[in-house]
């Protein structure tokens, strides 16, 4: 009787986690993998449609924080996790950059992650310095540096903005010392506490510190004025053959995640992103709602890590 019974129960479970993977995708809670930390641009980014995608496709989709290493632990957990589409990636531009900085990533960025699809692109980044610091411009920082080589901070090596800074550096010809550190919110720690600096940052993470005073944004990286920053200079106009650098935020799946499931993640991103609560979240922080499809978003990750490399090259980082 018992082997019976037992048989019966094994049947049941079999029959259950059947009728499961033939439900609609999604039939049970969905991940989403950040590499950054809470409140920065990144997490703020994923958690709004994230929230957006739980209401309209009627399951939880929940965010959880995994720091480190520029982003790759979270992107290897993903690489890693079964293609079914509950666990996915969001990633900002800075994982366009790994390929050509880690030797040995544990995957690989451009075949175990399916880009799903973009859902802003940021126009630019800021330039900020703390409060308690004498430099008031862009012109006065590069002065200052000039007599005394200025230490800057990023969450990591070859993160998009420790390029940002290198490039500005060349650009201004000027040398500083890098200090790269777990996550952004570290490096406005260290900012604070004058361990460091300047540093560059996406916007989003930073408002409420500009608005209260405690830092000071002396440029704005992008091609026009920060929406919530109007009078903060664009560097572009301040350092003759400057290239404008900004950022965008991507969501991700496993390579081998099925078609149908990537295009229903898609288009429900893109439908996210018309709801005016979403957009305005998007536009507030700088982000350009994006409407790419997933052919398209997948040949804008590839043309990314491609210039991503060119731009690692151009800063003379080696691989580690």
């Amino acid at each position: 009787m018992v082997r019976i019974v037992s048989g019966v129960a094994s049947i049941l479970m079999w029959s259950i986690a059947a009728a499961s993977a033939q439900a609609p995708y999604p039939n049970h809670p969905v991940r989403v993998i950040v590499g950054f930390a809470a409140g920065s641009g990144p997490d703020i980014q994923a958690r709004t449609v994230a929230q957006q995608l739980s209401t309209s496709l009627g399951q939880s989709f929940y965010v959880e924080n995994r720091l480190g290493a520029n982003g790759t632990i979270a992107a290897r957990a993903v690489a890693q996790s079964d293609a079914d589409g509950y666990t996915l990636l969001f990633s900002s531009s800075s994982i366009s950059t790994t390929p050509h900085i880690y030797k040995s990533l544990g995957y690989d960025t451009l075949t175990d992650l399916k880009p799903v699809a973009t859902v802003g692109i940021l126009d630019g980044l800021l330039m900020l310095v703390d409060q308690k610091s004498p430099v008031k411009s862009v012109k006065e920082f590069i002065d200052s540096a000039k007599k005394e080589p200025a230490i800057y901070g990023s969450p990591g090596v070859g993160n998009i903005l420790h390029l940002a800074t290198e490039s500005f550096s060349q650009k201004a010809g000027i040398s500083m010392t890098h200090v790269p550190y777990k996550g952004a919110s570290e490096v406005m720690t260290g900012l604070l506490t004058s361990s460091i600096q300047v540093m560059f940052v996406t916007p989003p993470s930073v408002i409420g510190l500009v608005k209260e005073g405690r830092v000071r944004a002396l440029a704005f990286t992008g091609n026009k004025p920060f929406p919530e920053f109007p009078d903060v200079p664009l560097l572009k106009d301040l350092l003759p053959g400057y290239v404008p650098t900004g950022s965008w935020g991507m969501f991700f799946a496993p390579g081998k995640t099925p078609p149908a499931v990537v295009e229903k993640l898609n288009t429900a991103i893109r439908e996210a992103l018309k709801v005016q609560a979403v957009s305005s979240i998007m536009q507030r922080d700088g982000y350009i709602p994006d409407d790419r499809d997933v052919a398209a978003t997948g040949a804008f990750f590839k043309l990314e890590v491609e210039r991503a490399g060119e731009a690692v090259k151009a800063a003379k980082i080696q691989p580690n």
